[in-house]
């Protein structure tokens, strides 16, 4: 459980940054935690810095991309309204799990160490979480998604090896086989998520 609180505060501290301008990967993530420790510094509500997160969030995310990859092979059988429903149902869902989570948190301490180009569209960063007395440290790789130079995107994180958006993906995979393989199990899931 602790692990798991770690990945989904850690994976929203990278949604924080916009950018209108050529921005290399890993200066890209270092601003962005950067950014990410000052909203969470301020002397704000916690709705506050709910709603500024969501909105950087919406900015510097493929919200759209992370939410068919974890939806898995069933994508291809839903019609175009499903898969509407499905991207405005996964990003409220995206939004409030992550944002209601780090709202609580203040002041990370991250540094980028390196980075690996892996083709024209995708980029490794390499990072470190940096230990406390409450926490160890944590190594973090972000998956950035680089065809467009004036706007990189987050696809994935990686925590000590372990694959958020993979992690995402079978727990989904995993409602959807306990429902006959029905899209509006998945659908009932994240809406009520969405309206607690």
């Amino acid at each position: 459980m602790k692990i798991k609180k770690i990945i989904l505060i850690i994976f929203f501290y990278f949604l924080t940054l916009g950018n209108s301008f050529a921005l290399e990967a890993d200066v890209f993530i270092q601003s962005t935690v950067n950014r990410a420790s000052k909203i969470l510094s301020e002397n704000l509500s916690k709705d506050e810095k709910i709603n500024k997160l969501k909105i950087i969030a919406e900015e510097t995310v493929d919200i759209k991309g992370i939410g068919f990859y974890t939806l898995g092979s069933i994508r291809k059988s839903l019609d175009n309204n499903q898969k509407e429903k499905y991207s405005k149902l996964f990003r409220e869902y995206f939004l409030k799990s992550f944002s209601s989570r780090l709202s609580e948190y203040t002041n990370p301490e991250i540094d980028v160490l390196s980075k690996e180009v892996l083709s024209d569209n995708y980029t490794i960063v390499n990072s470190l979480l940096k230990g406390t007395a409450e926490r160890p440290e944590v190594k973090i790789d972000w998956r950035v998604y680089t065809k467009n130079s004036e706007n990189p995107l987050i696809r994935d994180l990686i925590i000590e090896g372990l694959s958020l958006a993979r992690t995402q993906k079978e727990e989904f995979a995993s409602i959807l086989s306990s429902n006959n393989n029905e899209i509006s199990s998945l659908f009932k899931t994240l809406e009520e998520f969405s309206n607690n």
